[in-house]
């Protein structure tokens, strides 16, 4: 580094050195910025390329997931189908009321009532009042 030194203060100049310096010192700092700006670019493309290899073998994942569900999901469903078969062919008769409509209303109640067992039996839905009762608040 000496020897270089020396040979260029004789063959530039004392007076020329100083600015050859800095103009060297200068073009030595771009050459450093842009090297490391290829490095940073080559460092974001292998990540790049790191993060689609994980987002593929996610996506994968989500695919047999989703496949596996949705066997499952077809499982209960054709489950639940037979079970609904099941009870549709079990009730398939004429709904049988617990008490006949007379026995009603032998025991006092009045024919209005005996239809709306009647009834209740054979949609059990009409049974449940749509509102619960209001307590009284004291």
């Amino acid at each position: 580094m000496l020897v270089v030194g020396t040979v260029a203060l004789v063959v530039i100049g004392p007076e020329r050195l100083p600015k050859v310096a800095r103009t060297l010192g200068a073009m030595l700092a771009r050459a450093q910025r842009y090297v490391n700006n290829v490095k940073a670019d080559i460092q974001r493309e292998v990540e790049l390329q790191n993060l689609k290899q994980i987002e593929a073998e996610m996506n994968e994942a989500g695919r047999k997931l989703m496949g596996e569900l949705k066997g499952g999901v077809d499982e209960v469903h054709s489950s639940l189908n037979e079970t609904v078969k099941e009870v549709a062919t079990a009730f398939a008769g004429p709904a049988q009321p617990s008490l006949p409509p007379e026995a009603l209303a032998s025991v006092g109640q009045a024919p209005a009532a005996a239809e709306t067992a009647t009834a209740t039996l054979e949609r059990p839905e009409a049974a449940a009042p749509a509102t619960p009762p209001e307590r009284d608040r004291r």
